[in-house]
């Protein structure tokens, strides 16, 4: 018995203008759903331009309640749409404290929850020290209307472990909001493409050692000295690519996809029966040098 659900895929470019960044999305979730999709998702921080590639204390004014303004208004087209949205946006808890989290619409608009991204960045570019306090809430699944969701935040994606407790948790698909790009400074071709290469084949792995599909979603298009290289893809549970989107253009794509798929590619490979789950407890060790 099939289990077929409709991912739609917003990859943008973003510009200074939060309204219309937010206006741009909502174009996206909506032309996501003209195209059938039933659950949306959109890239990492998509209401403003990458800021953490400067450590500058202005642009914690960017960050918002969740739930708050962004998640109401969200919430409001995903009711007019019966679609789920799965939304990326920069977090004030508190006075001083803030988080990259990602929020859950359900398809009847109402708030199912949030993701705060549990590993943090430091790089040139790339300063989310600066800005956001590692996740706290754990890993999670969201109870969708048509799928059970588990999402991960960019820098979440190259650590198996993070993909490997959303699957266990009961995660029908992996969703990866991401930001990321190449340096414009970098003179050889072969470097950014073995970056990119790099940053799918992680993310295929993770589809094919918990036998779910995975969806990732960059941005695209010139920030700073960022090259935001798109590339969004969906693999199915073998790590084989059901769609891949373009470096160089924004694009709104909906993917069908077979969650059933995920019992045939688990009992032919059976990963999670053959877990020694006995011998892990070294994992949670920094480092094995003793």
């Amino acid at each position: 018995m099939s289990k077929k659900v409709n991912i739609g895929l917003v990859q943008m470019s973003c510009s200074a203008d939060v309204e219309s960044n937010i206006q741009k999305a909502i174009s996206g979730i909506r032309e996501a759903a003209q195209k059938g999709a039933q659950i949306v998702c959109l890239q990492e921080l998509f209401t403003s331009l990458y800021f953490c590639d400067v450590e500058d204390h202005h642009n914690f004014s960017l960050a918002e309640a969740i739930p708050g303004p962004t998640t109401e208004r969200l919430g409001q087209v995903a009711a007019e749409l019966s679609v789920v949205i799965v939304a990326s946006l920069f977090e004030k808890r508190a006075h001083g404290l803030y988080h990259n989290t990602t929020a859950v619409l359900d398809a009847d608009g109402s708030y199912l929850g949030k993701y705060r991204k549990m590993h943090i960045p430091d790089d040139p570019g790339y300063y989310e020290k600066f800005y956001f306090t590692p996740g706290d809430l754990g890993y999670k699944v969201f109870d969708t209307k048509y799928a059970r969701v588990g999402v991960l935040i960019c820098w979440d994606q190259w650590y198996p472990e993070a993909a490997r407790i959303t699957a266990l948790m009961g995660a029908e698909l992996l969703v990866y909001p991401t930001a990321i790009g190449w340096d414009t400074n970098e003179p050889d071709p072969a470097q950014n493409t073995e970056q990119y290469n790099a940053w799918q084949t992680i993310q295929r792995s993770h589809a094919i050692a918990n036998g779910v599909h995975v969806v990732a979603v960059n941005r695209v298009g010139r920030e700073a000295d960022q090259q935001f290289w798109g590339g969004s893809f969906v693999a199915n549970p073998f790590g084989s690519l059901l769609y891949l989107a373009p470096h160089d253009q924004e694009v709104v794509h909906v993917q069908e996809i077979d969650l059933a798929l995920s019992e045939k590619y688990r009992t032919t490979w059976p990963y999670f029966r053959d877990r020694r789950i006995d011998s892990y407890q070294p994992i949670t060790r920094r480092y094995i040098d003793e």
